[in-house]
């Protein structure tokens, strides 16, 4: 595991929505320069951060090992809007993925944890305390495997 800084986390980010992107360019959106970027990107691809050609973040890498899927059902949609939870959830840096979906529960969410106890704490602290958050069911992943698309 290495240590990460605010400049990685960026990168971490730029590179997840769009890998194409060159390290000129990227370096430019983030005030650095071309071969500084392109060591910062180096050294997190030699770390084992990136995974693949579009650049995903392996979460137990950076000491994340617990993945745990949230089946979200809000209290009542009329008192706090879907608006103000989503902001609310996605300002939670644990919470990778927020599906709005439809079925039993209004939302899904894919957090990710160091152990069962950081877990624990997120749910208590942050996420238990969603604007208008009713019922939480947890599935814990135990194993994953990545598949390519229908395309290859």
């Amino acid at each position: 595991m290495i240590a990460l800084d605010d400049t990685d986390r960026a990168i971490l980010r730029a590179l997840a929505q769009d890998a194409t992107q060159g390290a000129g360019a990227l370096g430019r959106a983030l005030g650095l320069s071309q071969p500084a970027t392109w060591r910062r990107i180096q050294r997190l691809r030699a770390a084992g951060i990136f995974r693949g050609q579009r650049v995903e973040v392996d979460h137990a890498a950076l000491g994340f090992g617990v993945t745990v899927f949230l089946g979200v059902k809000l209290a009542t949609k009329g008192r706090v809007s879907l608006e103000d939870f989503e902001r609310a959830v996605t300002a939670i840096p644990e919470v990778q993925t927020v599906q709005h979906v439809l079925g039993v529960y209004d939302y899904r969410l894919r957090v990710v944890a160091r152990d069962l106890s950081d877990f624990e704490r997120v749910l208590r602290r942050r996420i238990m305390t969603l604007p208008g958050l009713g019922q939480v069911d947890a599935n814990v992943l135990l194993s994953e495997e990545l598949r390519p698309g229908p395309l290859g």
